[in-house]
């Protein structure tokens, strides 16, 4: 098999490579505008062209290589697969594209472009479901439309020069994120866990799983994203937030994540939702106490949350879905260890412990060193055949 049709044998295979490369080129471009006087042709205003890339950008990629994946693994399903997957990324690239160009492009032209990739995605999954009875898993195509509807919010706003679109926009982004997180990482932290320590003489069953937790950790998530779009007091918010953030921390404990700690693909899946629940705490006491900046959350959630558990699924699924064993690569520390230090950084400084452009600077060094590590390591991997011979 030729290293081209390797590549769009599957769909984690050219959108992690593509995740890993935009989440280097994003940042860089955010800091030489910051502090280096770079020219940006945004159109959008700086803050808003910023976030709307990390979340409707950046990681749109890996949702959609990770669930057209695990799709072929739930229902049977074949992959999509080459001119398809092509076309897939294509797609995706030339939402990209008219972003970096929006300052000189129709408002309608970018709105279009960039707006068509996740409805795609989502129809796709949608069918692919449906035709091989998975009902189970549409609420991810539910997931995929709201992430839509957030992405739409944000170009209304841009065009109808609405901030508190593009603020509702963005946040919504953020909570439907955060929902599938505590979705799909509540179903294959736990189920890895107990797996590993079942192979490695562990305890697996201190992995466990309440029903009455998991759905409280569930409707709580969803509830604050509802409450979110409403124009409710902050302090309706902060509650939601705090309820949200305690039924996911009993989740998370009831994992036992603590007897994975030498197992580096493990105790990742389970930081990173420990990431979710802080950023929900810090949401919950910001709605209290006006010195904590909302920066704050967002970011514990963007970097330490939703960046970690990328990195962490990624550099999973390159490995076992390519015929190799289930462990990480050398260096693979090290690039856990930066995206750590870049959460910190970048806490840091949105709560001036840190001055901010230090802080803020140390953050993207370390951010652009994890997810270069990723692709220095993982590249070859994923744009090659499985060692093992199989096809995908």
């Amino acid at each position: 098999m030729s290293q081209p049709s390797a590549l769009f044998s599957y769909a984690f295979r050219p959108f992690f490579i593509l995740a890993g490369v935009y989440a280097i080129a994003i940042i860089l471009a955010w800091i030489g505008f910051l502090f280096g006087g770079w020219p940006l042709p945004l159109g959008w205003s700086p803050l808003q062209w910023h976030s709307h890339e990390m979340i409707y950008g950046f990681v749109s990629a890996p949702i959609a290589g990770f669930l057209l994946t695990a799709m072929c693994n739930w229902t049977g399903a074949p992959p999509l697969r080459g001119a398809g997957l092509v076309a897939l990324v294509l797609l995706w690239l030339s939402g990209r594209a008219v972003f970096w160009f929006a300052g000189w492009l129709p408002g309608w032209l970018v709105a279009v472009v960039d707006l068509a990739f996740l409805p795609v995605v989502a129809l796709y999954a949608g069918r692919v479901l449906l035709r091989y009875g998975n009902k189970r898993n549409l609420i991810l195509v539910a997931v995929l439309a709201a992430l839509t509807a957030g992405n739409l919010l944000m170009h209304l706003g841009f065009m109808n020069g609405g901030v508190g679109l593009l603020k509702l926009g963005q946040g919504l982004g953020l909570d439907v994120i955060t929902l599938m997180i505590v979705v799909i990482a509540g179903r294959i932290t736990p189920a890895f866990t107990a797996n590993w320590l079942k192979m490695h003489g562990g305890r697996p069953e201190r992995v466990t799983q309440s029903a009455r937790v998991t759905q409280w950790a569930l409707a709580s998530v969803l509830a604050l994203t509802l409450v979110a779009l409403l124009p409710l007091p902050l302090w309706v918010e902060g509650a939601v937030a705090l309820l949200a953030a305690t039924a996911n921390g009993a989740r998370l404990y009831q994992w036992s994540g603590w007897q994975t700690r030498s197992e580096p693909l493990l105790w990742i899946l389970h930081l990173a939702y420990g990431w979710i629940v802080v950023a929900l705490v810090l949401r919950g006491l910001g709605a209290f106490l006006p010195a904590l900046s909302d920066s704050l959350w967002q970011h514990a959630l963007a970097v330490g949350g939703i960046a970690t558990l990328i990195l962490g699924v990624m550099s999973r699924v390159a490995m076992g879905h390519t015929g190799r064993p289930l462990t990480l690569r050398p260096f693979g520390r090290l690039m856990y260890a930066a995206i750590i230090a870049s959460t910190v950084f970048r806490l840091l400084a949105a709560n001036q412990w840190l001055d901010y452009r230090i802080g803020v600077t140390l953050s993207a060094l370390a951010w652009i060193l994890a997810f270069a590590l990723f692709v220095v390591l993982y590249a070859p991997i994923l744009w090659q055949p499985r060692a093992d011979g199989r096809p995908g």
